[in-house]
């Protein structure tokens, strides 16, 4: 074993201390290409852990409210940069994230980059959050003079998935501290350290207790956060059937939510879609990066008939190229999928397609035969051909590396087939012809659509990102990301009062 691949512990933070839980309580985290691997332990807080660092939030709050959205934003900046100027601290910290996720290395180094990116993203929104709208005379009516100014809410709490963490931190980290809000993150249990250690980086540039970092089981402290009476915001990314309890402990307070749930995203590969190499392999990464485990992957595809042997041989020779093994060798495409249960959700959905007839093929390479029958929690890229609309892999979200593939005849149809779900999170357009493609977009319920592409890669994250039906409420990224952190207070005087200097 490599110093980089001693077994660690990592602790919680509060109030600018790093401490262990109380009764140094831990918990185990194993590699999912290794099972029997212990990676580190991480510290499995308490409900009174929890209200110590929803107290120092909000302890710290009002200075940090004051600070002004200028001083904040420089802050963020700092930030960035500090994320990834030590290359060794970068290369131990992506190396400790694959080993207790599974995910490739390359796709734990893209995290790390987008974190940063995604705090100058919002840094960049300070300015702009500086400014105060003016609504100018009106129309008709009494004459007032009315402004509108943004205020942070208070203490918010942030709940990371276990799938993207460093990403999806990005999506609502740096906004609610820009805006002057203080936090309480919650990272998931299955992959804890890496984000705790990158938290801590970030923690300590700032004030102590504007941002405290938990960890441990949801199910002991998870409503001891939702539910605080001094929470302001709750910010959750997670399943469908959480993000549902989640509102409900939420509204004992009457505390405003943002749920960025569970996806089942169709694509729609037209008629005239261009096909080459390059293209298959943007379909490969958009359904099955970081292996399948992404809420905004492609999990359903919709092909014209007419270019159905097309596209599947095409795709199909795509996923034969995937390598999947341990997510720290180089060669590897494909890792582990992240935990057991997972899994069985994913092999559940492939055993009940081949059992009701389905033709499913299994694809990819295995270097490590040994590796791969060995107890990790591994799945090639799975395709079901021609699926029946009613089996489970069409109609619930597989998050894993396995995919239905089905024909429409018309673009109407399509559009039927794409808004039959009861999700909403994301959906792409496969066409050259932009005019069409944006006709056909429109018309899809999602709070995404790609065009020509899919998932992480074909993202533009000054759009705003969250999904319609049961796929959540609210939104993170972009500027409507920032304004979710921000109570908008309007102030109104006599015509003519507020001129000037008045209000700067």
């Amino acid at each position: 074993m490599s110093n980089m691949d001693q077994v660690i512990t990592t602790d919680i933070l509060i109030n600018g201390e790093i401490r262990p839980a109380r009764e140094s309580a831990t918990y185990d985290l194993f590699n999912p290409a290794r099972p029997d691997e212990l990676v580190g332990h991480a510290a499995a807080a308490s409900k009174e852990d929890m209200n110590a660092a929803v107290e120092a939030a909000h302890a710290a709050f009002p200075a940090w409210a004051e600070l002004g959205f200028q001083t904040r934003a420089n802050m963020l900046r700092d930030i960035a940069k500090s994320l990834v100027a030590d290359e060794e601290d970068v290369k131990y910290r992506s190396r400790l994230f694959t080993r207790e996720h599974g995910k490739i290395a390359r796709e734990t180094l893209l995290e790390m980059s987008r974190l940063g990116d995604r705090f100058m993203q919002a840094a960049g929104y300070g300015e702009r959050m500086a400014i105060d709208e003016d609504m100018g005379p009106p129309d008709a009516g009494p004459q007032f003079d009315t402004i509108i100014t943004r205020q942070p809410r208070g203490v918010t709490a942030l709940i990371v998935p276990w799938n993207w963490p460093l990403s999806i931190l990005g999506a609502k980290l740096p906004q609610a501290l820009v805006t002057g809000n203080t936090v309480v993150v919650k990272p998931a249990e299955n992959s804890a350290m890496a984000p705790v250690l990158t938290l801590q980086i970030i923690a300590e540039m700032l004030p102590p207790g504007v941002v405290n970092i938990i960890t441990g089981s949801s199910k002991e402290i998870g409503d001891t956060l939702t539910g605080h009476p001094l929470v302001r915001k709750v910010n959750f990314t997670g399943s469908v059937p959480v993000g549902r309890h989640v509102m409900k402990v939420a509204a004992e307070n009457i505390t405003p939510v943002t749920l960025e749930l569970g996806g089942n995203d169709a694509a729609l590969f037209l008629d005239d879609v261009e096909l080459d190499d390059e293209v298959f392999n943007r379909m490969y990464w958009g359904a099955f990066g970081s292996s399948g485990q992404i809420c905004m992957a492609l999990k359903r595809m919709y092909v014209h008939e007419s270019r159905y042997d097309e596209v599947v041989d095409g795709f199909t020779a795509a996923c034969e190229r995937a390598v999947v093994g341990d997510g720290l060798i180089p060669e590897t495409t494909m890792g582990p999928v992240n935990n057991a249960k997972q899994l069985k959700v994913v092999t559940d959905m492939i055993a009940e397609a081949r059992a009701k007839g389905a033709e499913v093929r299994e694809c990819g390479q295995v270097p490590d035969e040994d590796l791969y029958n060995g107890g990790g929690y591994f799945q090639k890229p799975a395709l079901v051909y021609d699926a029946d609309p009613d089996l489970t892999i069409v109609r619930e979200e597989q998050f894993g590396p396995c995919l239905p593939i089905m024909k429409f005849k018309t673009d109407e149809e399509a559009i039927s087939l794409a808004n039959d779900s009861e999700f909403g999170l994301c959906s792409s357009v496969w066409t050259p012809d932009a005019e069409r493609a944006v006709r056909i977009a429109r018309r899809i319920e999602a709070g995404y659509t790609y065009l020509n592409g899919h998932g992480p890669m074909a993202q533009d994250g000054r759009g705003p990102f969250g999904g319609f039906k049961m796929s959540g409420i609210g939104r993170n990224l972009g500027y409507d990301g920032v304004l979710a952190f921000a109570e908008p207070h309007s102030i109104s005087g006599p015509a003519g009062f507020l001129v000037g200097d008045n209000h700067g």
